[in-house]
């Protein structure tokens, strides 16, 4: 069974016509969906998926779950330290990002947790499927040269602006070989 990590911005919380059929292809593919349990794209995938009575979802949360609309299994994540901020829950994305085989990002294209999903994936050579909400409209993504791409088609002091800011919060990024569009 393929596992697929579905996330997005808290901002894109609800779902397209475009996105409902994505997640029902990947229902009637018998995917098994790794989620988190953050309000906005989370908790709105996870209601379309409990109104289609799918069982093959597991929630991943920090602590407890905030979110598990379906009542599916939770798998819990050690945060580093106690403070409730970006790195605390980036490591609950992290934990996703590795077990999942590929990604399905719903992205406002601002939101740095989504993009360090994004990046997170690609960075272990996952495919990515980001649904990029100003479009309208998914988007392939193999490798960083296509986020690079991606990018390009969005603000680019948004997208330079989250990047700084996932620097600062995860140094241990800095490893990644991915470089902001130009202005």
């Amino acid at each position: 069974m393929t596992k697929v990590f579905i996330g997005g911005s808290r901002a894109v919380s609800r779902l397209t016509g475009t996105i409902r059929d994505k997640l029902d292809d990947l229902i009637n593919r018998q995917c098994a969906i790794l989620i988190g349990d953050a309000n906005g794209a989370d908790k709105a995938v996870q209601e379309h998926l409990a109104r289609q009575q799918y069982q093959h979802v597991i929630v991943y949360c920090v602590n407890h779950s905030r979110n598990s609309v379906g009542n599916w299994p939770t798998k819990h994540v050690e945060a580093p330290g106690n403070r409730k901020d970006f790195a605390y829950y980036a490591a609950k994305d992290l934990a996703i990002a590795q077990d999942a085989k590929c990604g399905v990002m719903l992205w406002d294209g601002k939101s740095k947790g989504t993009l360090n999903n994004v990046q997170q994936l690609l960075s272990q050579g996952k495919k990515v499927l980001v649904y990029l909400a100003p479009e309208k409209a998914f988007h392939k993504l193999s490798t960083m040269l296509d986020l690079q791409e991606l990018l390009r088609r969005c603000d680019s002091g948004s997208v330079q602006e989250a990047q700084r800011q996932i620097k600062a919060k995860l140094p241990a990024l800095d490893q990644l070989t991915f470089h902001p569009p130009h202005a």
